[in-house]
């Protein structure tokens, strides 16, 4: 338990983002695309897509193709899984790839990440910084 955050520098998103990548490039399939929702999703996308060689990336699409990988920045709650599998063309070849897993969770089979988290403390990615400043300020 924890109620500090885990600020994480660039340095920390470039490991995880090489972890993952060689989790997804050691898969037995391939993605033509990746898909993702916008605000946490949008930079790791890029630099998982950057990793695996993929130039389609989508974002806030209401149907995923079974070829296209999911990326966000922390599978946390199960939320963001849970109302994105739905949408998957076929739920049994779903793969959910973030760069963090939040550490005591019980993770689905489906879930590829980097690395976990430190404890339950918020995580403060690079890109956030500043919304979760303004949000320590409310």
């Amino acid at each position: 338990m924890s109620d500090e955050e885990q600020y994480l520098s660039w340095d920390d998103i470039e490991r995880s983002v090489e972890i993952l990548t060689a989790k997804i490039s050691s898969l037995p399939r391939t993605f033509s695309s990746i898909d993702t929702v916008s605000r946490g999703g949008l930079v790791p996308s890029r630099l998982i897509a950057d990793g695996l060689g993929i130039e389609k990336i989508y974002v806030d699409q209401n149907h995923i193709s079974s070829d296209s990988l999911f990326v966000d920045d922390i599978f946390d709650t199960g939320d963001t899984f849970n109302k994105i599998i739905s949408r998957y063309d076929a739920s049994s070849e779903f793969v959910f790839a973030t760069l963090f897993a939040r550490v005591g969770k019980n993770y689905p089979s489906n879930l590829l990440y980097g690395e976990q988290t430190k404890d339950d403390g918020y995580v403060v990615f690079p890109w956030d910084r500043i919304e979760y400043a303004k949000s320590k300020k409310k």
